[in-house]
């Protein structure tokens, strides 16, 4: 790998530039996003210290689909496809295990999908407050506490949605007692009452996550 160091809020790659490299984060935040039809910018995941990311071009001259930014200042292992081909190539071990880590996104790939396109607006939100929950939560035998604090816009951009949009629907769950606010930070009462909203499968933290 090659190591480079990015300043926060400067991208690492964007949408349209050439997908030959994989990115091995050792410090720092990266948010993953894509420019929808519309404008609309979507937040698809966040990667954080020692997550592998980036699309791997299994088509000659394919072009990247996403963007990524760093969110705090980061430093990245650079892998040039060239070179991981060789190595994929060479190393049986080494094959196996980037299969793996492709079987891995995929999945991460379609729970998003799945959660943006098939259970409406608030079925998006309730599992992407559960995946807030499985990385920043804190949790008693009462409720979750959310450790980072999340603005609703920040929300709306995890769904797809409008700032507006995801004020109504959190005053909803609200005035519901499956969530409350302190201080900026959200405290999840009922996470069945989101399982069920969303229709959740159980997949496990480092699949459900953002």
């Amino acid at each position: 790998m090659y190591e480079k160091k990015v300043k926060r809020s400067c991208f690492i790659f964007e949408e349209g530039d050439k997908a030959d490299k994989l990115y091995f984060l050792y410090e720092g935040k990266v948010n993953i996003s894509k420019v929808m039809t519309d404008g609309k910018i979507i937040s698809f995941f966040q990667f954080n210290r020692f997550d592998l990311f980036g699309e791997y071009g299994y088509i000659e001259g394919k072009k990247s689909s996403f963007s990524a930014k760093a969110l705090t200042d980061c430093r990245v292992g650079v892998i040039f496809q060239r070179d991981l081909d060789i190595l994929l190539w060479q190393d049986r071990k080494i094959s196996f295990e980037f299969m793996k880590w492709l079987a891995y996104m995929r999945q991460l790939t379609e729970t998003k999908l799945r959660d943006l396109l098939f259970f409406g607006k608030s079925g998006a939100l309730a599992s992407t407050l559960i995946r807030i929950a499985n990385m920043y939560g804190r949790k008693d035998e009462e409720a979750i506490y959310i450790t980072k604090k999340f603005t609703n816009g920040e929300i709306a951009d995890l769904i797809g949605a409008t700032r507006e949009t995801v004020n109504r629907m959190l005053n909803q769950l609200k005035r519901e007692s499956v969530i409350r606010d302190e201080k900026g930070f959200l405290i999840i009462l009922n996470i069945d009452k989101l399982r069920n909203l969303c229709h959740c499968e159980g997949c496990p933290n480092h699949v459900c996550r953002l």
